[in-house]
């Protein structure tokens, strides 16, 4: 396997844990990304603004459902089931008793028989229902006709079975049949044909209370309209609709729970899709950062730390959303990358933990805008002033759009809820602390932040004091040297603060024998008595004990690698060209008198090589006129690209040419050629005038 496909894989693996860790950060279902929906009727309302996210129907309160289901149970006119064939019934039964009577003419028989069949046309009730109809209680009853439809009858022609008993009893007074008749055992032939059909009453009177309790169409709160905002009284009606709103979540729910749950699918698709957008945008804008393991490995473990954080935080409490410092992300980022890759890693944040935000559009707008000030008002972090002001502008941003974004919601100036300002403020001086996390990821992925690079350039630190001590030619050579080169460095856009503190050691390690370097003798020069195989060793040895002397003093890798770049594999040419006019006949081995390497890989590495170069050869010019140390430059930069030694660092011609000119403009203020003063005139006194003048 191949070590690029080892870096590929490497980095699908990181990206895919990083899906996995966040999908499961994430909620699952709406309840859980809602905000606690916990009031007090009377009390003001502590949560978020609630805003509607359907359409919600606007029920009534508690006294007020009371009155209507009074109304309802006042005006429903019950439902009742006809027994067509229990009178039949009844009357077959009666005319046979009667029958068995015979003494009991024809006539009175057939009476008493109309008498009951009367009766049973005027229905036969339950006495309960007869005493609620002589109460004016109950004037109609419904009968189903099996379909949706119903049939409305007049109650008052009713009877109980008493009084159709009653009516027959008065009908044969006087009769001498009577008697006769009520021995048959009348009674057995009464009963109700008219019972309580409670399957359609319960249907038709949930309907009917149902209807009456559901407010008019146009009574709702729509979607995206507020329900409550932060600080309003909870009253009776908004707690009805609250208290609505939740019912309405937890029916979703429970009909998601019965079917196919895709939440967490979806989830995994949309941090899938941003980590991938982020992995072709770094593949292709930003090959070099790609190819870096490190630099990878921090980027992914960045975003997913901090997507996981919020999103666990904001369990708590979904408002805690306003008190994360979203803008610690590109100070960050920005402080060991380009501002545009910071740029890009904020904006996947925000818009992975806008899953989580209750007003996602507004959510990415602040976040935007307060990710762009910081990146913006941070460029090159080297002070800690610069994030107590970046904070300042941060919290002005979020004050700003915050309003603004109400206003646009057509919501009163009055009505802002102005709690979310001190969420600003905490964010911000959580914010102002950005150096911890700096310090963290400097120490845990060996980077090297601008504040670090600023206070290595300090010139009292233990090893450029003990340079500028044994080797003050040295010394003074690195001064020059840094500030050519990163004045270069400002021109073409690199890391002026990197390549000052690189040209500052990258020739520390001629502290272990400082003598044998031109700018500290002092009119002896000791490779007089070296042969130049020799001189060529101890010269080419000062990068190795610099890289030493580093390690010891536990410098970054970045200053490490100036001091082994500066010279790259270039060859230490003079005493090579001695060597080659020593042994005229014979052939001399390059690799003797070859620095070890590597060439410069970075754009502050080949600037640093470069003002070495041209800072130490415009010192032997003997007129550093600016026609001559324009050559100069030419030359040995001409020289370095033509050697090779360039060929690794990004950097273009257009670079080249800028770096040139610029080192000309400095090395000639530096070197500049003094005007030649005459010899001091002394007056001459006025006697020896006068005696002249007599002369």
């Amino acid at each position: 396997m191949t070590n690029n496909v080892k870096h590929n894989l490497m980095i699908a693996l990181l990206m895919v844990a990083g899906v996995v860790l966040i999908a499961l950060s994430l909620p699952h279902d709406t309840e859980q990304m809602a905000t606690l929906l916990s009031h007090e009727v009377g009390k003001p309302w502590r949560n978020p603004t609630l805003i509607a996210p359907f359409d919600i129907p606007i029920e009534y309160d508690q006294v007020t459902k009371d009155r209507i289901t009074d109304s309802v149970n006042a005006n429903f006119v019950h439902f009742y089931k006809l027994d067509n064939q229990l009178g039949e019934q009844k009357l077959m039964q009666l005319n046979k008793a009667l029958s068995n009577q015979p003494s009991l003419p024809v006539g009175v028989r057939q009476h008493v028989l109309t008498l009951l069949e009367r009766i049973y046309d005027d229905g036969i009730i339950n006495t309960e229902a007869f005493e609620q109809i002589e109460a004016g209680k109950m004037q109609h009853v419904s009968i189903s006709d099996g379909s949706a439809q119903r049939v409305v009858i007049a109650t008052d022609h009713m009877h109980s079975v008493k009084q159709a008993y009653e009516q027959i009893d008065s009908a044969l007074n006087g009769s001498p049949y009577r008697e006769v008749v009520m021995q048959v055992g009348l009674n057995d032939y009464l009963e109700p044909n008219y019972t309580v059909d409670e399957e359609e009453d319960s249907k038709w009177y949930n309907d009917a209370l149902n209807t009456a309790l559901t407010p008019p169409t146009n009574h709702m709160v729509q979607m995206g309209e507020a329900i409550i905002f932060t600080g309003n009284v909870v009253t009776p009606e908004k707690d009805a609709i609250i208290k609505t709103y939740k019912r309405m979540v937890e029916e979703n729910l429970q009909k998601r729970r019965g079917t196919n749950d895709y939440t967490l699918l979806g989830q995994v698709v949309i941090v899938a899709i941003l980590l991938l957008v982020f992995y072709v945008f770094v593949r292709l804008m930003r090959p070099r950062v790609f190819n870096n393991k490190r630099r990878m490995t921090f980027l992914i473990t960045f975003m997913t730390l901090m997507v996981v954080a919020v999103l666990w935080i904001v369990r708590f409490r979904s408002n805690y959303l306003y008190l994360i410092p979203f803008a610690m992300t590109p100070i960050i980022v920005s402080t060991f990358f380009d501002a545009r890759t910071s740029f890009f890693v904020h904006l996947i944040v925000v818009l992975i933990c806008s899953l989580v935000a209750r007003e996602q559009a507004a959510f990415i707008i602040m976040q935007f805008l307060a990710g762009s000030v910081a990146i913006a008002s941070m460029q090159e972090l080297s002070r800690r002033s610069q994030l107590v002001r970046c904070a300042m502008l941060i919290f002005v941003t979020y004050c700003v759009s915050f309003v603004a974004l109400e206003l646009v919601r057509g919501i009163d100036i009055n009505n802002v809820d102005w709690h979310y300002f001190i969420y600003f403020g905490v964010n911000c001086v959580v914010l102002s602390f950005a150096y911890i996390g700096i310090f963290i990821v400097e120490k845990l992925f060996g980077f090297t932040s601008t504040v670090t690079l600023v206070e290595l350039s300090d010139i009292n630190t233990p090893i450029l004091r003990q340079l500028s001590e044994n080797c003050p030619g040295t010394f003074q050579h690195a001064l020059q040297v840094a500030n050519i080169a990163s004045e270069a460095a400002v021109k073409i856009g690199a890391s002026s603060q990197l390549v000052r503190a690189g040209a500052l050691y990258h020739d520390i390690g001629k502290i272990e024998n400082p003598a044998f370097f031109t700018e500290n003798q002092m009119g002896v020069n000791p490779h007089d008595a070296l042969s130049p195989e020799q001189s060529a060793r101890i010269v080419i040895q000062h990068v190795t004990d610099g890289v030493r002397m580093a390690d010891k003093a536990r410098l970054p890798q970045v200053i490490k690698d100036m001091i082994v770049q500066h010279h790259g594999k270039g060859v230490t040419k003079y005493f090579y060209t001695q060597a080659c006019k020593a042994h005229p006949d014979g052939e001399v081995d390059a690799s003797l008198y070859t620095y070890p390497g590597p060439n410069p890989q970075s754009r502050e590495a080949a600037i640093v090589m470069m003002a070495d170069g041209c800072e130490a050869a415009a010192k032997s010019l003997k007129e550093p006129n600016e026609q001559n140390i324009r050559t100069m430059v030419n030359r040995i930069i001409d020289g370095q690209i033509a050697d090779g030694l360039l060929r690794e660092a990004p950097i273009s011609f257009r670079d080249v040419e800028t770096i040139k000119r610029i080192f000309t403009e400095r090395l000639r203020s530096f070197y500049y050629t003094r005007i030649s003063y005459p010899d001091d005139i002394r007056p001459k006194p006025k006697e020896e005038e006068g005696v002249k003048g007599n002369v």
